[in-house]
């Protein structure tokens, strides 16, 4: 702390006295602050993304979302996962279920690595839309290397067409 004195005058000996300065000096809570202000606002965006997988390209424009989607990924493996825990095809079914149980109608997102097979996206479509999803859609990468985009999800059972 900035404990210092001010010196003014009175019965000392040398004329002067010395009362103690309580000031708190804030300039290094500050700095300290905006030091972490800014790390948190550089590590927000790394943490929404689940596992990374590298997504195919897309021609189709950004569509906004009322409420945030439900996303399952596929990693280069092809394993399923939601909310970054791994899952396989069998244990998969009961989580679907169970989430679709809550609200059916909300918008099952699939993002899938570009190297994974197209049966395999298919598998988890069609687990997703027998879970009981109305409204399924893949993500993919625009071609500009821009953040994924969503198209629109389809009206339907959600099983593939």
């Amino acid at each position: 702390m900035a404990m210092g004195s001010i010196r003014a005058s009175g019965d000392d000996d040398d004329g002067l006295d010395t009362t103690p300065m309580s000031e708190i000096n804030v300039t290094p809570m500050v700095d300290v602050m905006l030091v972490l202000l800014i790390i948190f606002m550089v590590a927000a965006p790394l943490m929404t993304t689940g596992v990374p997988v590298q997504l195919p390209k897309t021609s189709a424009a950004k569509v906004a979302q009322a409420k945030k989607p439900l996303e399952v990924t596929i990693d280069k493996d092809g394993h399923p996962s939601i909310a970054k825990e791994i899952f396989t095809l069998e244990t998969l079914m009961p989580r679907l279920r169970a989430m679709a149980a809550e609200d059916p109608s909300q918008v099952m997102l699939v993002r899938g690595d570009r190297d994974v097979p197209y049966g395999k996206i298919m598998e988890v479509m069609g687990l997703v839309g027998q879970a009981g999803f109305t409204k399924v859609s893949l993500i993919a990468q625009s071609p500009g290397g821009a953040p994924p985009s969503a198209p629109a999800a389809a009206p339907g059972n959600g099983a593939a067409q």
